[in-house]
């Protein structure tokens, strides 16, 4: 697999136009200031754990005794968790975040952007062709240069939607969400009782 194909599917699993609403929802108790701080913070922690998967993430999984299969099925079940909130909003938030509180690594950071899917997809990539670090290196840092910007604009977004449009897309991307959850879910059990 070449850098920018790579680079393009971690892109398209990192999904940030996908995750706008929740990340709207999630920030919008805070000051307009004190967001930007926070989703910048909350970046570089994604990246952080994206690096720390792609070069360490098969030593972890193995030390603890996890098989990649896990990974799938419990990703799976955090993805339907957090879609059905986003299909069926309560007041506390698709993240039962309480009014004004600031996340800290989970949601945004995990599983928002460093999500499952894209520590899996790492895992794989690593483990295929070990040889090629720098290669998945910029691909990863391509992926998440794109997700920054997109995410950096979310405001353009909140004003090209509107609050119905994002109320709107929160609940589609909680049905799409649904459906890739309980993928990964079957993708799990599967590939466990295949072993």
């Amino acid at each position: 697999m070449e850098i920018f194909s790579a680079a393009v599917m971690l892109f398209l699993i990192m999904d940030p136009l996908g995750n706008l609403p929740v990340l709207l929802s999630i920030l919008k108790h805070l000051d307009p200031k004190r967001r930007r701080i926070v989703l910048i913070r909350e970046l570089i922690f994604a990246l952080i754990i994206l690096f720390l998967f792609l070069f360490a993430g098969q030593s972890i999984l193995s030390f603890l005794h996890v098989q990649p299969e896990t990974l799938s099925i419990s990703g799976g079940i955090i993805l339907f968790i957090i879609a059905i909130k986003m299909i069926f909003p309560q007041p506390g938030g698709v993240t039962g975040l309480a009014a004004g509180e600031e996340p800290y690594i989970v949601p945004i950071a995990i599983p928002m952007i460093a999500g499952p899917s894209v520590l899996a997809s790492l895992l794989l990539l690593s483990n295929q062709q070990p040889d090629r670090m720098l290669d998945w290196s910029l691909a990863v840092l391509l992926a998440w240069g794109a997700s920054f910007l997109i995410l950096m604009f979310y405001n353009f977004f909140h004003k090209l939607l509107g609050e119905r449009g994002l109320r709107a897309v929160e609940r589609l991307m909680g049905l799409l969400l649904v459906i890739i959850s309980i993928q990964m879910l079957l993708n799990g059990v599967s590939s466990y009782f295949k072993l």
